[in-house]
């Protein structure tokens, strides 16, 4: 299908065809540099704001939540921490239509303006001594806010770089703008690590944290204004020029002509977020508690592991403009689903070091995730783009990925640790499975190798 029938709104056969280079017509010659910067900018707050409070709840679980015991006051601040995300779903919707009808930069601005507002909300709410069960109240307000933002930003983000980035280096594209997660997610670690460098453990927990989500309504606000400054999607404004001259119709029928590359992206997302979160939160106290390594330790190797990823998410952008996107993603999952558990049992066992397991389990995470975003785009027109990549990508990091770190510490409460490792693999093995859904092929006038 060329570009011109899904400008229009035509509906392509559902989970038939990914296009693996961009419709007919020569790459532009301008390279939209300005574009990526603002779709990855925004990636590094959302993902900064988001982390930052799984990072930091063992440190203000204790001022902000009710509990019997310390145990509890955490498990409490970690099913804060997975509220956010049932609201995801909601913000995919609701603002991922905005950004469908309204266009790309809206979208943008608002997820941008909506997290840091839920930042700056955690850095000044009163302890639950001060204010009794008010605390906990807003911190799952914020967390509210700050779902809704999330749910949206990345389909966002997703269908802006999928329209805007040169043809022969959009799957590059997409790993840099995707890398902005990962950084930002870094960034968390950096943060705590400063904090815990100048106040001290005993500082952080009382009170220091706040200045942690201090730093990212600032990184909002940075962010805000770039992306104010982006130009808007062609592709989007020629695709709504050629819709205001048809009547106006609902997406829900374009998205149940979809329902296969729907689940694709449900299922290749379920397997990514669950080791995303498994190693950006949980992997610290899961090496605390198989004596592994302490949570200093293992926080140290993550940020290693860190430099892999990025590495390894350019290294496979670059791949998947060459060889095609399915390839590169297939090759991640099924590095992460037969062997993540055996690295992990090593790792315990004490036969593999801490910092090989990390830099290995994000070099393979690496492959899925930096082709996602464009491969995901592609499957849908865009008249339904940001919402279509965005409610299956939410309702499964919704339920997979926000409830991890309490599943995984009410395993090791009940003493069954040791399971935490499986679900991860088990869900990677199911997106290399589902990924036989759709195929792949390059455009006559872009061959892959090129």
């Amino acid at each position: 299908m060329s570009t011109s029938e899904i400008g229009t709104g035509a509906v392509p056969p559902a989970g038939t065809t990914v296009p693996a280079a961009p419709a007919e017509g020569a790459a532009p010659a301008r390279k939209p540099r300005r574009e990526l910067l603002a779709a990855s900018v925004g990636s590094v707050v959302e993902a900064y704001d988001w982390t930052i409070y799984g990072v930091l709840a063992p440190y203000f679980a204790e001022q902000l939540f009710p509990g019997s015991s310390p145990t509890a006051r955490l498990i409490a601040a970690y099913l804060g921490f997975a509220l956010g995300f049932l609201v995801r779903p909601l913000g995919s919707v609701v603002i991922g239509r905005l950004t469908d009808t309204r266009g790309r930069r809206f979208g943008l601005t608002l997820t941008v303006g909506l997290i840091a507002a839920g930042s700056l909300l955690l850095a000044v709410i009163p302890g639950h001594a001060s204010i009794g069960l008010a605390a906990p109240l807003l911190v799952v307000a914020a967390r509210l806010v700050q779902g809704l933002s999330v749910g949206a930003e990345n389909p966002s983000a997703a269908a802006y770089v999928t329209e805007t980035a040169p043809g022969r280096s959009r799957y590059f594209y997409s790993a840099v703008s995707y890398g902005g997660v990962v950084l930002g997610s870094a960034l968390s670690f950096v943060v705590l690590s400063v904090l815990l460098g100048v106040f001290g453990e005993t500082g952080v927990e009382d009170g220091a944290w706040r200045l942690a989500f201090v730093f990212g309504a600032l990184l909002g606000l940075t962010a805000l204004w770039i992306r104010r400054g982006a130009a808007e999607s062609e592709v989007f404004t020629e695709d709504a020029r050629a819709r205001k001259r048809a009547p106006a119709a609902s997406p829900w029928p374009v998205l149940r002509a979809h329902l296969g590359p729907l689940s694709v992206v449900f299922a290749i997302t379920s397997g990514a977020t669950t080791v995303f979160y498994f190693l950006t939160v949980d992997f610290p106290a899961y090496a605390a508690d198989a004596g592994a390594a302490t949570k200093e330790e293992a926080s140290g190797a993550l940020l290693l592991g860190m430099v892999a990823l990025l590495a390894g998410m350019l290294a496979a952008g670059k791949a998947a403009d060459r060889f095609g996107a399915l390839p590169v993603l297939r090759t991640g999952f099924a590095g992460l689903a037969l062997g993540s558990v055996p690295l992990l049992a090593g790792m315990v066992a004490g036969r593999v070091p801490v910092p090989v397991v990390t830099v290995v389990l994000l070099f393979l995470l690496a492959l899925p995730l930096a082709v996602s975003n464009v491969f995901a785009g592609q499957l849908f027109p865009p008249a339904v783009r940001a919402v279509a990549v965005g409610l299956p990508a939410a309702l499964a990091i919704s339920l997979f990925g926000g409830t991890f770190p309490a599943l995984a510490e009410w395993l090791r409460s009940t003493g069954h640790g040791g399971w935490v490792p499986w679900w991860p693999a088990v869900t990677c093995a199911a997106a290399l499975l589902a990924s036989w859904g759709v195929r792949e092929h390059p455009l006559p006038d872009t061959p892959v190798s090129e």
